[in-house]
C-alpha cells in the first residue's frame, strides 16, 4: 500500500487528502467516495443510478487509478460493477472525453465523478466502447433501456431488506420437532385436523400432543406453540406446558374441581 502512494508526490498527496476528505464529509447527490489512507491511488466510489434512466435503483460501483504523474495526466476509470452502457466496456473501462482530450490538471476528483454520473444519464453512443449498446441506443432506445434494466435488476441493485416475518409451521417446524423428538411418536400421537388447521391459520396457538417423559399416552399433556418474535435473525418460539389439561383421579378437571368445592362452601356459610 505505501509503494502505491510513493508513486505520488507529496504535494500530490496533500492535495488529494484534502479533496477526498471533502468528498466524504459533502458527497455529490448519489456519490460516496471510500477512504483510504494508504493508497490514494485507487480511489474507489458508489454511484447511484440517476432517477428516470435506465440505471434507476441500482447501485453501481467504481474506481479510479490515478497515474504516477497525476494529475498532468488524467486518472483511469473502471465500473467494477456490471452495467450496459455504450461509454463502458464490458470489463468496466469507462470511456470519457474528461478522462482524455479534455483533461485538465485543475480539474479534481469531485469534477471526474460528476462527469461518470452524468454519463449514466446522457450517454455518448458516437464515442461507444460498447458498440452493441451504442448501436442498439441509436437504433432502438426501447430495446436497449430493456437490455440497461435488466442488467441493473441483475447485478446493481441495492440490497432488499429480507422479510421480517415467516409462517408459523416454518417457525414450528425446527423447535416443534425436537420437542416431538424427545419421545418416540406413535400413531395416537400425529396431529388430529384441528391441529393442522392451527398451522393453515396462525391466528390461534397450535397445541400439539406429544408423549410423557415415563412413555404413557401423552393425551393429559399438550405444548402450546405461540410464535413470538419473528425476525431476519431467525425465529423464536415458546413452548408452555399447559396445565389446564391435568385431571384428578376422578376423572374431573381439578380446577373445575376446586371450583366446585368452592361453591359448596359458600352455599354452606350461607345457610349458616
Amino acid at each position: 500500500m505505501q509503494a502505491a502512494n510513493e508513486n505520488l508526490t507529496p504535494k500530490v498527496i496533500k492535495e488529494l487528502a484534502r479533496e477526498l476528505r471533502t468528498l466524504d464529509e459533502s458527497p455529490p447527490e448519489g456519490i460516496r467516495v471510500y477512504l483510504n489512507d494508504d493508497n490514494f491511488a485507487n480511489i474507489h466510489a458508489e454511484i447511484d443510478g440517476p432517477a428516470g434512466t435506465p440505471y434507476e435503483g441500482g447501485l453501481f460501483k467504481m474506481k479510479l487509478v490515478l497515474p504516477h504523474d497525476f494529475p498532468t495526466s488524467p486518472p483511469k476509470g473502471y465500473f467494477l460493477t456490471r452495467i450496459f452502457h455504450p461509454n463502458i466496456a464490458k470489463n468496466g473501462e469507462i470511456c470519457v472525453n474528461t478522462l482524455k482530450k479534455d483533461w485538465k490538471s485543475n480539474l479534481g476528483l469531485t469534477h471526474v465523478l460528476l462527469v461518470v454520473r452524468c454519463l449514466l444519464i446522457e450517454p455518448f453512443p458516437e464515442s461507444a466502447l460498447n458498440e452493441e449498446a451504442g448501436k442498439m441506443l441509436m437504433e432502438d432506445y426501447v430495446g436497449y433501456a430493456k437490455h440497461a434494466r435488466l442488467m441493473t435488476s441483475i447485478h446493481a441493485m441495492k440490497p432488499s431488506k429480507a422479510r421480517n416475518k415467516i409462517t408459523v409451521a416454518e417457525a414450528l417446524s425446527a423447535p416443534a420437532a425436537m420437542a416431538v423428538a424427545a419421545a418416540p411418536l406413535t400413531p395416537s400421537l400425529l396431529p388430529t385436523s384441528a391441529e393442522s388447521n392451527a398451522v393453515a391459520h396462525p391466528q390461534a396457538p397450535l397445541a400439539l400432543p406429544i408423549a410423557k417423559a415415563d412413555g404413557t399416552d401423552g393425551s393429559q399433556q399438550h405444548l402450546s406453540a405461540v410464535a413470538m418474535g419473528f425476525g431476519v435473525e431467525g425465529a423464536s418460539v415458546a413452548l408452555v406446558a399447559s396445565p389446564s389439561a391435568k385431571k384428578s383421579k376422578g376423572g374431573e378437571p381439578t380446577a373445575k374441581l376446586a371450583d366446585r368445592r368452592r361453591n359448596d362452601k359458600r352455599r354452606g356459610l350461607k345457610r349458616l
